[in-house]
């Protein structure tokens, strides 16, 4: 199986409102990092479901929960396919923030992105393409 296949069959996966239900589907994602001190879906998860994907398939991850630690996996691309990694700044280009998903395509200047904890669900959003950081292929 490939990436985005991998990544697809959670496609609309959300998060439960409130403290006292947590989808169990997202808990999933943190334990198979070993992060098992996470205990509501609250936490975020866009790192956490890319790593999940890459650990389900033996691929290369990141291990760590945020986002632009995926920028030292791989192999660094210019011309992404689909299913390849990308990220993206969130607050500053210089901020330790950021997000990370699959590669959809890309129009003029927004990127499409599979990924997690995207308005708190499993889905396909548009992502300013002036945002980027970079792409990786594991």
């Amino acid at each position: 199986m490939i990436l985005i296949e991998k990544a697809l069959s959670q496609y609309g996966i959300v998060e439960r409102p409130g403290e006292a239900d947590n989808n169990p589907e997202i808990l999933k994602y943190f334990e198979a990092m070993g992060e098992v001190w996470v205990k509501t879906d609250e936490t975020a998860w866009c790192s956490a479901f890319v790593n999940w994907v890459a650990i389900s398939l033996n691929r290369e991850h990141s291990g760590k929960l945020n986002a632009r630690s995926w920028l030292s996996v791989g192999e660094e691309i210019a011309d992404p396919q689909v299913g390849d990694i990308v990220v993206f700044w969130r607050k500053s280009p210089h901020d330790w923030r950021g997000h990370v998903g699959f590669f959809i395509r890309r129009d003029k200047n927004v990127i499409w992105v599979l990924g997690g904890n995207q308005s708190n669900m499993v889905q396909i959003s548009p992502y300013p393409a002036g945002r980027l950081l970079g792409y990786r292929r594991i």
